[in-house]
């Protein structure tokens, strides 16, 4: 069979991936550029000639025929088959489908990927800010389509079309430098639809062995710069007696890592009550030792509430949530503890709880977090009946003073 054309860039790129496994799929002859040198081949005046943008993957066929977008590559390729409604859909509902997943790949899960991952990898200024907002995103994104995936092989029907293509595809990357152990359980569907897609032949073929992410790709420290030395104009020497003994500059005292360090000692170690919850029940003895042992002078109450109880859907997805915000807590963990619960049932649930914090005010180590907008903090005096009662409801799990049934929770220690 001849070549329809020739895909144009280097072949390591999950945007190469797309058109060669669906050329893969249906046999379709597809010729690639193995010696493609990204920064060089795509600056030459012939190639932005032809391709002023100098993006790649590019695609050129017989004709002077070229696209751009790597999925409208991938299309093209599907449509030079007899068999291409296979991947492109069968019926007005499944094309409808699968440019639905296409297009919530392309739109939305990937700008938040390169926000979350590329400062990382160098390929974008790293802004904090920024960065941590990308990083909310796409665990959203990740979280929504763990959901879908929840009774499902395949995104649309029971075979791989070219939903699963893109959204496998753009997959890759955060499975490589993003996704760890713990997410990948957290996101079991995903990491399951992953695997089993990238175990077909089609896609072995293209993508290889693929090594799964041990640790987060940190960005890089900045490069210090170095101080020019500016030669200042010798001073006559004046005779002095010159001491036996020079005079030591006094060393600064070391900053503490945290302004929480700066406090008073507290008479209850934080660690000695999230011992004694973990290995005792909640009711009565936890909540005895806690009320007999609290410093009311070293510590705070907070309740916690998430502003957008009315855009959650099903309840473990919702826990799901709350362990995505748990995550990005790290920081926080010597100083604070906490539990907050799914209450409710699918598509009418909330997030309500009850933490317990080093010092009077909500510790930057909290505030930092990417989701922390996403909570309204209130402070709490547990010293109030209600308030206690809740508390110890909150961290039980159960109880009359629960605003709603508990479907699940998670705990922050």
């Amino acid at each position: 069979m001849a070549s329809i054309g020739t895909l144009i860039g280097p072949v390591v790129s999950l945007r190469n991936y797309k058109a060669r496994i669906v050329a893969n799929l249906l046999g379709v002859n597809l010729a690639i550029t193995p010696d493609f040198e990204m920064g060089k081949d795509n600056k030459t005046p012939e190639f932005l000639a032809k391709f002023p943008l100098g993006k790649v993957p590019v695609f050129e066929g017989a004709n002077d025929f070229s696209l751009t977008d790597s999925s409208a590559i991938a299309y093209y390729v599907a449509m030079k088959s007899s068999d291409g409604a296979e991947l492109l859909g069968r019926t007005d509902e499944e094309r409808a489908e699968i440019m639905q997943f296409s297009f919530f790949a392309e739109a939305d899960y990937s700008p938040a990927q390169a926000g979350a991952i590329y400062p990382a990898l160098g390929y974008m200024q790293f802004v904090k800010p920024a960065v941590q907002a990308a990083e909310e995103q796409l665990m959203r994104f990740i979280g929504v389509l763990n959901t879908v995936l929840l009774d499902r092989t395949f995104l649309v029907g029971e075979r791989v079309t070219m939903a699963d293509i893109i959204v496998t595809c753009g997959l890759t990357m955060a499975f490589t430098h993003y996704l760890t152990a713990a997410d990948r359980k957290q996101f079991r569907n995903v990491t399951r639809y992953f695997k089993t897609m990238i175990a077909q032949p089609a896609f072995k073929s293209v993508i290889g062995e693929f090594v799964f992410c041990e640790k987060r790709t940190a960005p890089a420290a900045p490069a210090k710069k170095e101080k020019k030395k500016v030669e200042q104009p010798k001073k006559a020497e004046k005779k002095v007696e010159k001491k036996v003994e020079e005079e030591k500059e006094e060393e600064p005292a070391p900053k503490p890592k945290s302004l929480l360090e700066s406090l008073p000692p507290t008479s209850m170690p934080l660690d000695s009550w999230k011992r004694f919850y973990s290995n005792n029940e909640t009711k009565p003895d936890a909540m005895n030792w806690l009320w007999e042992n609290f410093d009311a002078e070293g510590y705070s109450f907070w309740k916690v509430d998430y502003k957008y109880n009315d855009e959650l859907a099903k309840c473990f997805m919702t826990n799901n949530l709350i362990g995505g915000f748990f995550n990005r807590l790290e920081r926080a963990r010597k100083y604070a503890f906490g539990c907050l619960l799914t209450l409710g049932e699918d598509d009418n649930n909330q997030i309500w709880g009850y933490f317990i914090v080093r010092g009077k005010v909500v510790p930057e180590e909290v505030t930092d977090a990417a989701d922390y907008e996403s909570f309204q903090w209130t402070a709490a005096d547990h010293t109030d009946e209600k308030t206690k009662a809740e508390i110890e409801d909150c961290f039980a799990w159960e109880g009359p003073s629960l605003p709603r049934p508990c479907y699940d929770g998670k705990v922050f220690k």
